[in-house]
């Protein structure tokens, strides 16, 4: 991801934007020789502070023979993307696209006994479904511990962070809020998400600094 010196995010930025509910990306390993890499969508829990993530897979997926040949991987995260049509931008009336994305570069750990899996089911659960604080995974127990069997845990050590927030910021800031304006109006699909943080990047260059949380609009 070629991220320019106007682009890049800062570590209070991507922990806050990821933060207010962006925890859903895309995991890539190498593939085996002569083949593509491997991806997966999935769910993952950020420990920001400890410099980890953990998920789960189930035990039949690709996935494992890819890591297993190299532990190398990196969790991609995008949101608030929406399109720019060049008659916005000025000359010389090149279009491009707006996007927030976080890259983790991560070296993998598979977890496969049984206390480790429940160990990070229990951080996911605690995570996604903190309203059912009961609901919680005990190896060997009913009902979900003899599921354990079915799926292996992933503990991904955070090597390197790289966040790119791509809002034209390279553009005179009268000019940007003016984007912000031509999203409002077309106002389809991620528009909303995509101006808001146009706006905040707008607002940090000018002096104010608003929250990079969740904006959808």
């Amino acid at each position: 991801m070629l991220i320019r010196t106007w682009d890049r995010g800062g570590e209070a930025e991507w922990r806050a934007w990821l933060a207010a509910g962006r925890d859903f990306g895309l995991l890539a390993a190498n593939g085996p020789a002569g083949q593509g890499p491997v991806l997966v969508p999935t769910h993952f829990v950020l420990d920001a502070e400890r410099g980890e993530i953990l998920l789960h897979l189930a035990t039949p997926n690709p996935f494992w023979a890819a890591v297993r040949a190299d532990p190398r991987v990196t969790l991609s995260v995008t949101d608030d993307y929406a399109f720019a049509p060049g008659y916005w931008r000025g000359e010389p009336g090149t279009p491009t696209s707006y996007y927030a994305s976080v890259q983790f570069s991560c070296t993998a750990e598979i977890v496969e006994d049984a206390a480790g899996k429940a160990a990070i089911l229990n951080r996911q659960l605690a995570h996604f479904q903190p309203e059912t604080p009961g609901t919680r995974v005990t190896p060997g127990r009913e009902p979900y511990g003899p599921l354990l069997s079915g799926l292996r845990g992933l503990r991904l050590a955070v090597d390197e962070v790289r966040a790119k927030f791509k809002y034209d910021d390279k553009k005179p800031a009268e000019q940007q809020a003016g984007l912000a304006d031509r999203l409002a109006e077309r106002a389809r699909g991620l528009d909303g998400g995509a101006r808001a943080q146009l706006l905040r990047r707008n607002a940090l260059r000018t002096g104010g600094c608003p929250a990079p949380g969740r904006t959808d609009g």
